[in-house]
């Protein structure tokens, strides 16, 4: 099948942040109390919003999740993320190329807070290939699983869902493209963890590419 747009997660898809701000959540809550390890902080929180996970965190910490805890674990993180955040390998050039085939009918939905995504595709230099389409599930009725940010952004491309191609590395972000009626491939650089290939075609992606130097031949 031809498409039309490319919609693209943003954090393990183009950014290699997972680690980084799992680390830092990871290190705040066992500061509160919740002694867990970062293997299972990952498997607990990737591909979720922090305040989604709240009554969990409060089970376990005894205590409730603030604003004023929120915005320490914000700060933290992106002092972090600007200092060490990397890009994807091989996810620069991939958007470039899709971009110009496209002529520019890509766009960037995550899950994640806007400051944080356009932080992030400026550190690494992606922010002119996706300027003025950027969407963040913290702006729309329902984040992921559900399919707002996605049909938020292909609305804006004016491309109906079905003629795009998401690109997602969790099982949260590939039934969010599913839900909303795009075809989704996962991208999968390790065999094993959250976002195994097994578990993301599980989730409805029709395909799993390892590195993201495979996506410009996806387009069809």
């Amino acid at each position: 099948m031809k498409f039309d747009a490319i919609l693209f997660d943003c954090d393990g898809v183009l950014v290699d942040s997972e680690s980084i701000t799992n680390g830092v959540l990871c290190a705040m809550l066992n500061e509160a109390g919740w002694s867990l390890s970062p293997q299972e902080c990952m498997h607990l929180f990737v591909g979720k919003t922090v305040r989604s996970e709240a009554a969990r965190i409060q089970a376990h910490t005894g205590q409730p999740l603030t604003d004023a805890w929120m915005a320490a674990f914000y700060a933290r993180r992106n002092a972090r993320l600007e200092a060490e955040l990397q890009p994807i390998e091989g996810a620069v050039e991939a958007v470039r190329v899709v971009h110009a085939r496209l002529g520019g009918r890509i766009a960037c939905a995550s899950g994640a807070d806007r400051f944080k995504v356009e932080m992030q595709l400026e550190k690494v230099g992606l922010a002119p290939l996706f300027a003025g389409r950027v969407f963040s599930g913290h702006e729309m009725p329902a984040t992921k699983p559900a399919p707002d940010v996605y049909l938020a952004a292909a609305a804006a491309l004016g491309v109906p869902p079905q003629r795009c191609l998401v690109v997602e590395d969790t099982v949260t972000g590939v039934a969010a493209g599913v839900a909303a009626g795009a075809t989704v491939v996962g991208f999968s650089p390790s065999p094993v963890g959250h976002g195994a290939p097994g578990a993301l075609r599980a989730a409805g992606a029709v395909h799993v590419m390892v590195h993201m130097s495979e996506l410009p031949a996806l387009l069809g």
